[in-house]
C-alpha cells in the first residue's frame, strides 16, 4: 500500500516496457505483462461481481427428498456411484495404511543383528 499522497507513476523504458516507481522501489513492466494484468483485474471483477450472469436451478428439494428417502442405504452411500467410489478408495487406504504400519512397527521391533 502507498503512504498518503504518493502515486505509482509508469515512466516509460524503451518502446515496449514502463519503469514503474512507488514507495517500495521500482520494477520494469513490458506491455505484454501490463495487458495481462489488465485482463486479469477484468476477470477478477467479473469473478467477484454478485450479479449473477445465469441463474442456476435450486436442486436443494430435489437432493433433500433423495437423502431423506427410507430406502435402507446409508446416508453416506445415497450420493451415487461416486460416493460409493469415494468410500472403497477410503476403505483400502485406510486398511492398506494399518497393515504397512503394523509391519513397519514388526520390523522396528526387531532390530537386525550385527556381526
Amino acid at each position: 500500500t502507498l503512504a498518503q499522497g504518493q502515486k505509482v507513476v509508469p515512466v516509460p523504458v524503451r518502446g515496449f516496457s514502463f519503469l514503474v516507481v512507488g514507495c517500495r522501489g521500482w520494477w520494469e513492466i513490458t506491455t505484454k505483462m501490463l495487458r495481462n494484468l489488465l485482463a486479469l483485474r477484468q476477470i477478477a471483477r467479473r469473478t467477484i461481481s454478485t450479479a449473477s450472469r445465469r441463474q442456476f436451478e435450486n436442486k436443494v428439494p430435489e437432493k433433500q427428498k433423495l437423502f431423506q428417502e427410507d430406502n435402507g442405504i446409508p446416508v453416506h452411500l445415497k450420493g451415487g456411484i461416486a460416493d460409493a467410489l469415494l468410500y472403497r478408495a477410503t476403505m483400502v487406504l485406510t486398511v492398506g495404511g494399518t497393515a504397512y504400519a503394523i509391519y513397519q512397527l514388526a520390523v522396528a521391533s526387531f532390530p537386525k543383528k550385527q556381526d
